[in-house]
């Protein structure tokens, strides 16, 4: 057998042995690899100093008269706002306001008289404000359970009600410190000697009603113990009918809030008197806390905020100065 290597297969010398050289093959050019490479077409507007002029007329243009149309419509809305915390405090108790709102014994009702102002259309929604109240604190928004709102006994673990998820030993429906901090001041409205009936229906979101709160979870154990914390709940009316608890338990994320109390679906009228007889039960006190009643109506935007309104203005406004700027600079200064 010839072992010299001259007839191997391998050999390297042979003639019709045809070496394979690997090729790289480079990735095809596909949307992916482009964006890669930032190779995509795109847009690249040359911004000479015509385009800046338009651009900045156009934006004042738009945001002025915006401002203007929203401003108009917040300054629709008619308002009566009344602090009430300090004025329905007997005159013995004025040093010791604590002492007063703690005191069972003593009576809380408070009679005020109201001046309509101007015309107000119905729907007249009826809010309680709560001032220097901070819902938006880590642990108090913590406090509560969920799943409990939705099924009630089922669910069994209330730890993060704490410290308000049992009581004597028995679970607390609802539990935690929102629920049991819950707004219990009431109002009435007479005029003319005839009491306006409220509307207390559909205050809250129909989304809570529905699937935030179980409609065969009913209090339970609730404001049983020693310290009570504010309003208490029928027991023989499910959480889903509960609507002033639901209003309550969606918490505010400013610690100036209001929230909806009801709508007076009669109009009043201008220089109107309305008597309001009011019981002052909840303890704001404690905490310089303070409490109005406001009566407002509505526009097309909802309640009464100048602010949107002011904002179109002060950037419209803004934009037409620097489109002014902008093109006396260009006349100064013109580039070619």
């Amino acid at each position: 057998m010839d072992r010299d290597g001259s007839g191997g297969l391998g050999s390297a010398s042979s003639p019709d042995v045809v070496r394979s050289i690997p090729v790289r093959s480079h990735p095809p050019h596909d949307f992916l690899s482009k964006f890669k490479q930032q190779s995509l077409p795109a847009c690249k507007p040359v911004l000479t100093p015509s385009w800046v002029v338009a651009t900045f007329l156009l934006m004042g243009f738009v945001f002025v008269p915006v401002g203007l149309v929203t401003l108009r419509a917040s300054r629709t809305v008619v308002e009566i706002v009344y602090r009430y915390d300090a004025d329905c405090v007997p005159e013995a108790f004025k040093g010791n306001k604590v002492s007063y709102i703690k005191d069972s014994s003593l009576p809380k009702n408070c009679t005020r008289a109201l001046k309509v102002n101007k015309y107000m259309k119905a729907p007249i929604y009826i809010y309680y404000q709560l001032d220097n109240y901070y819902q938006n604190h880590r642990r108090y928004v913590k406090s509560r359970s969920d799943k409990q709102l939705l099924r009630g006994l089922e669910y069994t673990d209330s730890s993060s009600c704490k410290p308000e998820e049992s009581n004597n030993g028995l679970p607390v429906v609802p539990c935690g410190l929102i629920a049991w901090s819950l707004f219990n001041d009431t109002y009435q409205f007479v005029r003319n000697s005839a009491k306006l009936r409220i509307n207390r229906k559909n205050i809250s979101w129909k989304s809570d009603r529905e699937h935030k709160f179980g409609k065969h979870v009913y209090p339970l154990n609730f404001q049983n113990g020693s310290l009570i914390g504010g309003g208490q709940l029928d027991p023989s009316i499910p959480l889903s009918d509960q609507e002033d608890l639901i209003v309550w338990m969606r918490t505010a994320a400013l610690p100036s809030f209001r929230k909806l109390y009801g709508r007076i679906e009669e109009d009043l009228d201008a220089d109107d008197m309305i008597v309001v007889n009011l019981m002052n039960n909840y303890n704001t006190y404690s905490f310089g806390g303070k409490k109005k009643l406001v009566l407002s109506t509505a526009s097309w935007l909802g309640g009464r905020n100048d602010f949107l309104g002011f904002a179109y203005l002060f950037v419209g406004s803004c934009s037409i100065i620097l489109s002014i700027v902008f093109l006396l600079l260009h006349v100064k200064s013109p580039r070619y």
